[in-house]
């Protein structure tokens, strides 16, 4: 049983309306988008103008902590501040992680609570235990005792409940039978949904929050196969958890969410970013209307599915082909970036693309230049370490290039449009990449590949790359580049395929630069997390530096390719210890040359360990004014005065050997 209906066209997954307060999630309504307060809940006042700067902005859903029995009965006056402002219609939701009481406190008092099933009624010690099938029930039974309560007074007083799995917080029964994966995380939701469901209670919203957007895909994917087989059709909230601030975070973000959007999953969704709140809102926007456009074309499309395991990555097996010096595509090769520029560019040689170390560690590998006619053959030169990828139009001929074949630098790569009326044409057009070594990248729609497969098969793997020039016959360009990489597999060809992110890829196209970093997000992030993507280019970016360094940057943020350090940071939020924004700056700006290092910075240790798994380093809060540092999943320094803690990082950093000095 898949998890969508088709991973070509966005079909809207089928879910039952839950109401929050007055709002509708799920169903037929539309995307609900939602932020969170960062103040000190006990600071009433401050929370409830954080409420309102909130609700001002556009969020439908409004969350809280409520950290302890104290902060759950602030929601109270808080509540009523904020409906005798005018937002009574603003639904409020409390958060709860630890204490059982806290959650009976709250729930009195808002519309909805939000529970997280790896703290709630558990206390993680990080413990090994071979768990028999009878401790493992009796663990269960304790779990119904616990949270039944609140389920029940839910259900008397109207409320909904989102049972909110983090990867970084599952409990040590689930990690020691499931271990850390998004499986874990699945079971650990279902065993708080079947809970509800034995008392009938069905007002829930399901998410599965990780840091890595490809475990947050992987799981709400599993989660919704696992509820489809049980019958379980409840609304989901999406979200990628710690993504950080700035271009990264919002990229994060998009690549989780915009992924499953596109699937078809997803009803409500909070972008997490290490920012003011009331940024993430037009995030969130923008993401929610870019999705909700494709839902009325993919409204009646069949089911249809691709070959690759949604649930568990694997980059797709490509052939080697050697471009420029040390630029080698295939195995072991990470994705290359390509950049779109001029002749008149290309022929500067104080360009900056042509000096990639002016980029350091994120240099122009491929230079795009429109070859209009012959007379641009012979204006070509050679790109230094850089290999050439030529816009052939469609009016030049083998023959023409022929006549110039002593002008094509060596490792250039042909880019050519070819119809199912032209195998003749792709024959003589891959002969030519072959004898004078050369690469053909070929833009072939993948409803065209059986008219042309005899020819495809005939010729190889070599020299070939494939490419799409918009969506195809697909509902949008994501879905298209899984039919190409199907079409492939049915051809049993092992070419690298090239992501093009250009205005006709576009899912609705905008001139901002936000606008162009969501849909290469949702382009290049979600086929990098299904193992999909050799070349990467972002051509709706007219500045050739700011498209090159988007470019890693969705590589980073897809884990595809790491090219600088990796900051994993929450948001913000009344449990936080210490100024989230200045710290993930500061430290940002002392250890953001460690290529390759991964820091996670966490203002409290309700996530911080576990979302820490994958992190080399951590800089926790553990108490006001306090830091805790870990290495991995290891407290190494215990409450640390905060104005020596950045110097402590740096040192345990060095101890390590992961430091270098900045140049």
């Amino acid at each position: 049983m898949s998890y969508c209906v088709s991973r070509f066209h966005t079909v809207r997954r089928r879910t039952v309306e839950v109401k929050v307060g007055s709002v509708g999630v799920g169903g037929a309504n539309p995307i609900r988008v939602q932020s969170m307060t960062t103040s000190d809940t006990q600071d009433i006042a401050a929370t409830v103008q954080q409420s309102i700067a909130l609700a001002e902005v556009g969020c439908e859903i409004v969350r809280i902590t409520a950290p302890n029995v104290a902060a759950a009965k602030c929601l109270k006056d808080i509540r009523a501040r904020f409906t005798a402002a005018g937002f009574g219609h603003i639904p409020l939701v409390a958060d709860i992680h630890f204490l059982p009481s806290a959650a009976m406190e709250a729930v009195e008092h808002v519309e909805k609570v939000r529970v997280n099933p790896g703290n709630y009624a558990d206390k993680k010690k990080f413990a090994v235990k071979e768990y028999s099938d009878a401790d493992y029930e009796r663990e269960l039974q304790r779990l119904h005792e616990a949270f039944s309560p609140l389920v029940l007074r839910a259900k008397t007083l109207g409320r909904s409940l989102r049972i909110g799995t983090n990867h970084g917080s599952l409990s040590d029964r689930i990690m020691n039978r499931y271990g850390d994966t998004p499986l874990g995380m699945v079971e650990s939701a279902l065993e708080f949904l079947r809970i509800a469901e034995s008392h009938g209670f069905k007002q829930l919203i399901l998410s599965m929050k990780a840091s890595n957007p490809k475990v947050m895909i992987q799981a709400y994917r599993l989660l919704v196969q696992r509820m489809a087989q049980e019958d379980m059709h409840y609304p989901l909230h999406l979200g990628v958890t710690e993504a950080g601030d700035g271009e990264d975070g919002r990229i994060k973000s998009a690549i989780g969410i915009g992924s499953l959007l596109l699937d078809g999953l997803g009803d409500t969704i909070r972008v997490s970013l290490t920012e003011d709140s009331v940024y993430e809102i037009p995030v969130a926007q923008a993401i929610a209307t870019k999705a909700m456009s494709l839902w009325a074309a993919g409204r009646d499309k069949p089911p249809l599915a691709d070959s690759i395991d949604p649930y568990h990555f694997v980059r797709r097996e490509t052939a080697t082909v050697h471009l420029a010096e040390k630029i080698t595509v295939g195995p072991e090769q990470p994705p290359r970036v390509i950049t779109r520029t001029t002749l008149a560019e290309l022929a500067n040689p104080q360009s900056v693309l042509r000096q990639p170390q002016l980029l350091k560690d994120t240099p122009a590998e491929g230079l795009l230049v429109p070859i209009t006619g012959t007379a641009d053959l012979t204006a070509l030169k050679p790109a230094g370490p850089s290999f050439l990828v030529l816009e052939l139009a469609s009016t030049l001929t083998v023959a023409d290039l022929k006549a110039h074949a002593a002008d094509l630098p060596a490792g250039t790569v042909l880019l050519r449009g070819f119809s199912p009326a032209e195998s003749v044409a792709l024959t003589a057009f891959a002969q030519f990449a072959r004898e004078c070594r050369l690469t053909l990248a070929a833009e072939i729609d993948p409803a065209d590949f059986p008219a042309l497969a005899d020819t495809l098969h005939q010729l190889g793997d070599t020299p070939f790359v494939f490419t799409l020039s918009g969506m195809g016959a697909a509902g949008h360009a994501v879905g298209g580049y899984r039919q190409l990489a199907e079409a492939l597999r049915r051809i049993g060809s092992r070419a690298p395929i090239w992501i093009r992110n250009t205005a006709a890829t576009a899912v609705r196209p905008g001139p901002d630069f936000l606008s162009k970093l969501l849909e290469s997000s949702f382009l290049s992030g979600s086929l990098l997390c299904d193992g999909i993507g050799d070349f990467v280019s972002i051509e709706t970016e007219s500045d050739p530096v700011r498209a090159t360094k988007l470019a890693y940057n969705v590589l980073q943020g897809a884990g595809a390719r790491i090219s600088k350090t990796e900051f994993v940071a929450c948001p913000s939020c009344g449990r936080t210890l210490f100024d989230l924004q200045t710290t993930t700056q500061r430290i940002r700006a002392q250890t953001g040359h460690l290529k390759g290092v991964k820091i996670a910075i966490m203002g409290c240790i309700v996530n911080g360990p576990g979302e820490m798994a994958d992190a080399d380093f951590g800089y926790v809060g553990g108490a006001p004014g306090k830091i805790n540092l870990y290495v991995g999943k290891n407290c190494v320094q215990y409450n640390i005065p905060q104005a020596e803690a950045d110097a402590r990082l740096i040192a345990l950093i060095r101890e390590h050997g992961k430091w270098t000095d900045p140049v």
